[in-house]
């Protein structure tokens, strides 16, 4: 059986920009709430530390896409994107400014610079991109890129929400989403005629479709991360927590199973009483064990896999 013919380098673009108008992350609820001007501001400040993992991300996954172009003039265009986060020297660039916006919304830059309060689903989410541009051509790679076809346009919704819903955020903490209105554009129009030059086969073309859609599902994974750390988990209504020492440990019954919890299960799943965030439920559990390793991730791991399991619920 003969490969489909090729999509017409006009047809091909429409497909990749179909995908975006129906898949990148300006439609997801977080992103819906911002521009609605409906955050609260621990929900901005999370977001921004969160999404600062996320940008110290973007120069190295371009750095490995220079590493894997032959063209000299490719890899001198694309280095460019490599300055404009990291800035030629220290004090510049769209890492800079992002700090800058952290600290507008009241975040402390050694806060954020360390990680601390990066959520594991976020750092998932965003180490995936680097993975997935390390284990895939330039072509798939570049084209996971051309997201940045709508940046632009969710920037300047994006000003325009922090500018009439959030003015307790300092103007300049703005200037990172004014540089990308300008540096997305160029960006993916370099992108954009890549892989409408590069991508020759119908086969070629469903790949780069395919990678778009990857670098959209990792978008919606960051924000999706953010959105439940701030819901309110409780107990559902069809569970019950059992102690059951003679059984080896604490359960939850459910109507057709049992979960076994273990180490710090029971304790975790105690203080989700409808009242506390996730992420107020980790900083208790982190509270209560101060010198012990991996707590915030692991108490945010939990919540998600017992809501998975309907052993909890979210609230608002």
């Amino acid at each position: 059986m003969s490969e489909p013919a090729a999509w017409s380098p006009e047809d091909f673009e429409a497909q990749l920009r179909a995908l975006l108008e129906d898949r990148y992350h300006h439609r997801h609820p977080f992103n819906l709430r911002m521009h609605a001007g409906t955050l609260t501001q621990e929900e901005i400040r999370s977001w921004a530390a969160n999404r600062y993992y996320y940008q110290t991300r973007i120069p190295i996954k371009d750095g490995l896409i220079v590493a894997k172009a032959s063209d000299p003039d490719f890899r001198r265009s694309w280095v460019e994107r490599i300055h404009d986060h990291d800035g030629r020297e220290p004090g510049q660039g769209g890492l800079e400014l992002w700090l800058v916006l952290a600290e507008s919304v009241g975040l402390s830059r050694a806060s954020v610079e360390s990680f601390e309060e990066v959520l594991p689903g976020v750092r998932r989410a965003c180490d995936a991109y680097v993975d997935f541009v390390a284990s895939h051509d330039l072509l798939e790679s570049v084209a996971s890129s051309l997201t940045e076809l709508y940046a632009a346009r969710i920037m300047v919704d994006r000003i325009a929400a922090f500018e009439n819903h959030y003015p307790w955020v300092g103007d300049s903490g703005l200037d990172y989403f004014r540089s990308r209105t300008t540096q997305a554009r160029d960006d993916a129009q370099f992108g954009l005629e890549h892989v409408r030059a590069a991508a020759q086969t119908r086969a070629e073309q469903e790949r780069c479709v395919a990678a778009l859609g990857r670098k959209c599902e990792i978008l919606w994974g960051l924000l999706d991360a953010v959105e439940r750390a701030h819901a309110r988990p409780s107990l559902s209504p069809h569970a019950q927590l059992r102690d059951e020492a003679s059984e080896g440990g604490a359960m939850v019954v459910l109507p057709e199973r049992a979960v076994k919890l273990g180490g710090s299960g029971p304790e975790i799943l105690a203080l989700c009483d409808g009242a506390r965030s996730t992420r107020e439920v980790a900083r208790a559990v982190q509270a209560r064990h101060p010198d012990a390793a991996g707590v915030w991730d692991e108490a945010h791991d939990f919540v998600d896999e017992m809501s998975r399991a309907g052993v909890l619920d979210f609230g608002e």
